[in-house]
């Protein structure tokens, strides 16, 4: 790629060949993007067949095998086909993730995540011969599911380039909201087809609701123009508000009132066509994450070549035989006629070299200024988790109750979410 010739033997490397190096970092940083993008594609796809196979087998568990054995087979079928094809885009990435590897997490993510899938088929087998309890399965295709949207979490972690990570950062919220979703369908399927929901069920709901808004607040603010066209075109839908509406019913109902057991199959009709519509616009985050891939790629490698060849032409024009480097044309030094000399590097292209330096010095630092709210984001979400898991440990709780418990203590404390995570887990720290 680098058309500039690198030190010879021992020779002293340049502030140029530095300069040219970082240019060369952050290109491969994007080519690097560009293979991911294919990874990230198919763990998308690959989520949605394990959310149809979950909900397939829910409604096959729940009914004793009387429903859906022919749709819990065709989902299989596709799901496996979906590994596949996630299989083949990791193998493409394998060797630029091992040989260079940008993050430990990542790579143990996505360990976790083959892990998982190698525990697809005696999962499948006791759903087949019906040994699972429903709750039991569902919560193996989540814990699945959670591995996989984690890959993507951590591949967003990775990124240096402020609308790549702000896409991932949408992305991966929006993947979460949509798993969200899914489990909400699971647990209104389990109460509405035994004709009421227990308070456990009711309060597992309503944790589900309030999760995926704050899960789609954050994508909101991240995410394309299109693609948050193509969700408010989602709110507005008529299905909305049935879905609302029977909501109301799974969280206010109680266990003393009976529903009726047909609504069950409308609010998983209702709930599937939601999270269809919910790929559609994960599949335009999906696009747009690559088609920006690919442009700034292109203006990367573009800007590489014109800095090489402006290197290479003003040391041409500089080669006299009493260079000096002039780092500054004003201030005491200026005044004073001091300057600071370097052997081999000629006055015109100290300065322009210094120019260039500078003007990547600010560029660098503009990119990072803008990645703070996408990293502020992961970070959050990052320490949330660890503020649950904390509770749950401590407190001898299950996730929901801990999430709520979570909450209560920011709504008591008057202070947001993420600050009160923050504190749990910084005295967590001091405690150890």
């Amino acid at each position: 790629m680098s058309t500039r010739k690198q030190p010879q033997g021992n020779a002293t490397p340049s502030a140029a060949d530095y300069l040219i190096a970082s240019r060369q970092c952050e290109l491969m940083n994007l080519q690097y993007f560009l293979q991911m993008g294919k990874v990230v594609q198919s763990i998308s796809n690959l989520v949605h067949g394990l959310q149809r196979e979950r909900g397939a087998t829910n409604v096959f568990l729940g009914s004793a095998g009387e429903k859906f054995a022919a749709e819990r087979r065709a989902t299989v079928q596709e799901s496996d086909r979906l590994c596949g094809l996630f299989e083949q885009a990791l193998t493409e990435v394998h060797e630029e993730l091992t040989a260079h590897p940008v993050s430990s997490r990542l790579l143990n993510g996505l360990a976790s995540a083959l892990h998982g899938l190698a525990q697809l088929p005696p999962l499948r087998a006791s759903v087949e011969s019906q040994a699972l309890l429903v709750e039991d399965a569902t919560e193996a295709y989540s814990r699945l599911v959670h591995e996989m949207i984690t890959v993507v979490f951590e591949a967003a972690e990775t990124a240096v380039d402020p609308s790549i990570a702000g896409l991932l950062v949408a992305m991966v919220h929006l993947m979460n909201g949509k798993e969200l979703c899914g489990q909400e369908r699971a647990v209104g399927s389990a109460g509405f087809s035994r004709g009421c929901f227990s308070n456990a069920q009711s309060k597992r709901m309503m944790h589900l609701i309030e999760a995926q808004e704050r899960c789609f607040e954050v994508f909101v603010s991240f995410v394309d123009d299109h693609s948050r066209a193509l969700w408010q075109s989602l709110r507005a839908n008529p299905r909305e508000a049935e879905i609302e509406r029977l909501r109301q019913l799974g969280c206010s109902v109680g266990r003393y009132k009976s529903l009726d057991p047909e609504l069950a199959d409308r609010w998983f009709a209702l709930m599937s066509d939601r999270m269809d519509e919910l790929k559609t616009v994960e599949d335009s985050v999906e696009g747009c994450f690559h088609s920006r891939c690919v442009e700034r790629f292109a203006e990367a490698r573009n800007s590489l070549a014109h800095q090489e060849t402006l290197i290479a032409s003003l040391g041409a024009e500089d080669s006299g035989p009493q260079p000096v480097l002039v780092l500054c044309d004003s201030g005491e030094e200026a005044r004073t006629g001091k300057a600071w000399d370097s052997d081999g590097v000629g006055e015109r292209f100290g300065r322009s070299l210094f120019d260039l330096l500078q003007e990547q010095t600010r560029r660098l630092q503009q990119m990072d200024d803008e990645l703070r709210s996408a990293r502020d984001a992961l970070e959050e979400r990052r320490t949330q988790e660890k503020a649950v898991l904390l509770l749950m440990d401590h407190r001898g709780i299950d996730n929901d109750e801990a999430h709520r418990l979570l909450r209560k203590l920011a709504m008591d404390q008057g202070k947001k979410l993420t600050e009160v995570a923050r504190a749990l887990v910084s005295m967590a720290d001091v405690l150890k």
